[in-house]
């Protein structure tokens, strides 16, 4: 029976084979059963749990530090290979703050370098920004004193109250250099423009911050959303303002020299007018 003794091995080295298969199957693998999530997701092929909360009644960035310092406090070992990140929202959030103050810096510095073409000078230009951090000290006072959070809208009236604080000392600054060209000295030009500029920089300052004030109440269905912005302006204003008026002219007087050419323009002037 050749054909069933054939069959018989041919059998047997299937057999054969099958169990090679299977111990090279276990080496590589195991097979049981477990649970296993639902629904699993994956980031650059490897394996996300995604854990999703909510903040009520408190701002995002606090709550993101508690977090954070939950989080370092409780990582897991490193041979495990198990990293706990937190992401959505404050992601987005810190970005956008990176990106603000970044771009409140370069504001600064572009500002500085365009006055100087202007200006001629690398000191009239300084002169200039010296308002600025009373702005900024401003915004932060009245953040403080309103017990908003700093978030991306404040950030943003930080940036309009830059630009108006600067515009406002430029018109001081100037009108200081028109009266040294005319042969003032420091004191007196400094003096002057800080008397002539005032009404200028107070009707200025005046309309903006009594034009915020509706935003700042935040009245209103999704009023509180914008009034942080509004708040940031006022409070920058308020004290930029006075650092228009009086800080930057005092500066303008410690900084600045006489022109050495004073008496001969003096002279001329006489000659003239003779």
């Amino acid at each position: 029976m050749p054909v069933a003794a054939g069959a018989g091995a041919g059998t047997r080295a299937g057999k054969r084979g099958a169990d090679e298969e299977g111990r090279l199957l276990m080496s590589m693998s195991s097979f049981g059963r477990r649970n296993v999530p639902l629904v699993t997701s994956q980031l650059n092929i490897r394996p996300v749990f995604d854990v999703h909360a909510d903040v009520q009644g408190r701002d995002l960035y606090s709550a993101s530090k508690e977090i954070d310092a939950v989080i370092k406090k409780n990582q897991p070992p490193a041979e495990k290979a198990i990293h706990v990140t937190l992401s959505g929202q404050v992601e987005t959030m810190r970005e956008s703050y990176s990106g603000l103050f970044s771009g409140i810096a370069l504001a600064v510095a572009l500002i500085y370098l365009f006055l100087v073409i202007n200006f001629q000078s690398w000191i009239d230009p300084l002169i200039v920004l010296l308002a600025v951090p009373f702005a900024l000290g401003g915004v932060l006072w009245m953040l403080f004193l309103t017990q908003t959070h700093l978030s991306v809208p404040a950030l943003m009236g930080t940036l309009m109250c830059i630009g108006l604080t600067t515009a406002n000392s430029i018109l001081v600054v100037s009108f200081a250099k028109q009266r040294m060209s005319a042969g003032d000295s420091p004191l007196v030009a400094a003096a002057t423009a800080g008397f002539t500029r005032l009404r200028p920089v107070l009707m200025t300052a005046g309309a903006m911050i009594m034009g915020m004030i509706p935003m700042a109440l935040g009245v209103g269905e999704g009023g509180e959303q914008n009034a942080p912005l509004a708040r940031a302006v006022i409070g920058g204003l308020l004290f930029a303002t006075f650092a228009t008026l009086i800080f930057v002219p005092t500066m303008f007087r410690l900084l600045r020299r006489a022109p050495r050419n004073a008496p001969e323009h003096f002279s001329t002037l006489s000659k003239v007018t003779t």
